[in-house]
């Protein structure tokens, strides 16, 4: 009799636990943007996400500069109770790796076509790092700002070709029209941390990129000792418009792990 007890208390504990792993929650995905791109790149991969019971923030980026950028994803990181993969997608990926400094609840980074800076290294350092960009003549002549700074765009009749050249064109031309321009003293602020030295990582990007060279994000990858790194054929910059279920599955790996 006392074995059997033994063995019932056994196997209510696997049950006890096991319940409880299953009531545990889903992360948040808190999804970052890029230069040049708006939350409504994230459609695709939103729709993937809330789909399979994910809750998700599309966080707004200032696209000022990196620290302050950081700052305020940063707050709605730690607004979010419970654990949090947070996503960036390119400049926004220099962005994620100061935001979760000194944020306890984000369990995961996901770099999507996305930068992931040395401290003391800026995204254009690391744009020129390898060969491939065909980026800077294709912007547009700079926007001069009341505070003495300067906006940059990508010219719209240059837009599809260079930065989503995989997207439908119809759908190219609404991102031409609708892009958000960054400061142009954002891309050579030198990063201050690098999150994903201590925070396990996850890539994801197109093989066609014309804008961060392929090159230089399997480097970031590796440097980063990333759990595991998708080199989609054929895709653009905006891999998570042009492939969302492929970036949707890699960030549900991602919040996974354990």
């Amino acid at each position: 009799m006392p074995k059997l007890n033994l063995l019932l208390a056994a196997a209510m504990s696997v049950l006890g636990s096991a319940g409880a792993h299953a009531a545990e929650p889903k992360p948040t995905i808190v999804l970052v943007h890029g230069a040049f791109a708006d939350s409504a790149s994230w459609d695709g991969v939103v729709a993937n996400l809330t789909r399979d019971g994910y809750p998700v923030v599309a966080a707004a980026n200032p696209l000022r500069s990196v620290a302050g950028d950081a700052a305020a994803v940063g707050a709605v990181v730690k607004s979010i109770k419970g654990p949090v993969v947070l996503v960036g997608h390119s400049y926004g990926g220099a962005v994620i790796s100061a935001a979760a400094d000194g944020a306890s609840n984000v369990r995961a980074l996901v770099y999507v076509s996305a930068f992931a800076p040395d401290v003391g290294e800026s995204s254009l350092e690391l744009t020129g790092k390898f060969p491939g960009s065909s980026l800077a003549p294709t912007l547009a002549p700079p926007v001069a700002l009341p505070d003495g700074g300067r906006d940059r765009y990508i010219s719209q009749d240059r837009f599809a070709a260079q930065f989503a050249a995989d997207v439908p064109a119809a759908k190219a031309r609404l991102m031409a029209a609708e892009q958000r321009p960054i400061a142009e003293a954002a891309l050579s602020e030198k990063s201050v941390s690098a999150s994903w030295k201590t925070i396990p990582s996850w890539w994801i990007y197109g093989d066609a990129d014309l804008n961060i060279p392929p090159q230089a994000m399997a480097f970031m990858a590796e440097r980063a000792h990333a759990r595991k790194v998708v080199a989609t054929p054929g895709a653009s910059h905006v891999v998570m418009v042009s492939h969302p279920n492929e970036v949707a599955a890699l960030i549900e790996d991602a919040a996974n792990d354990r």
